[in-house]
């Protein structure tokens, strides 16, 4: 008996706090501040205008690039060796805009060659030989191989005029020398430089010791 009244007492105690609990007005939560007082509220770009407007006012205020002056390009050379290519951009690099150098190929000659034509056989080329010996003639060689096989050489020569002064010779004992230009193909080097137009670069100036220098205008690079 006691035990079902000690029950009953604990519930309707259980229910009254409950129901005070449940009916009780509920205080007003207090919203803290998003920033501490004296600093301002952080502000996004994007928040404050549209993109759109952003980009566009950004373009808007970017400055035009205004055209390129004018200016011309030339070239100079042949350079015999790179020591002089590079002997002479030191010198013209600070008075340019731009300067570059290029190879090119270029047949150049080697001097003179007097001879006796080739021969059908080596027999006949002796023969020539013998003929020109027994004419006082020593310089001679008789080709034994490669292209120029039974042709009898009378000399090479740097200087034209000692070339054909030495065919004459030949010539007068009977023969029928020939005479031809030797060449060789040899690399040479060209300068080419951007320069004001207003303010046209005067290389001569720069590079008086190089005399046999020739320009050309080229297209800019």
């Amino acid at each position: 008996m006691f035990l079902r009244v000690l029950f009953m007492l604990l519930l309707a105690l259980n229910l009254g706090v409950a129901s005070w609990l449940y009916f009780t007005p509920q205080a007003a939560k207090t919203q803290l501040p998003v920033t501490d007082v004296g600093i301002a509220r952080l502000e996004l770009i994007a928040e404050r205008e549209p993109p759109g407007d952003a980009a566009s006012s950004e373009l808007a205020e970017a400055p035009a690039r205004g055209p390129a002056a004018a200016e011309t390009c030339r070239s100079i050379g042949p350079f015999p060796t790179q020591a002089d290519v590079r002997t002479a951009i030191n010198k013209l690099t600070p008075l340019t805009r731009r300067i570059q150098f290029r190879e090119a190929r270029t047949t150049q000659p080697r001097g003179y060659w007097v001879f006796v034509p080739a021969m059908a056989s080596r027999e006949q080329a002796l023969g020539v030989a013998r003929q020109l010996s027994g004419k006082g003639v020593r310089d001679y060689y008789v080709v034994t191989a490669g292209d120029q096989q039974n042709t009898i050489s009378l000399g090479l020569f740097r200087d034209q005029n000692n070339a054909e002064r030495r065919r004459a010779e030949i010539a007068a004992l009977g023969f029928s020398p020939q005479l031809v230009q030797r060449t060789e193909d040899l690399p040479v080097y060209w300068i080419d430089f951007a320069e004001d137009r207003e303010r046209p670069l005067d290389w001569h100036a720069q590079l008086p010791d190089l005399i046999d220098l020739k320009e050309q205008t080229v297209a800019c690079f």
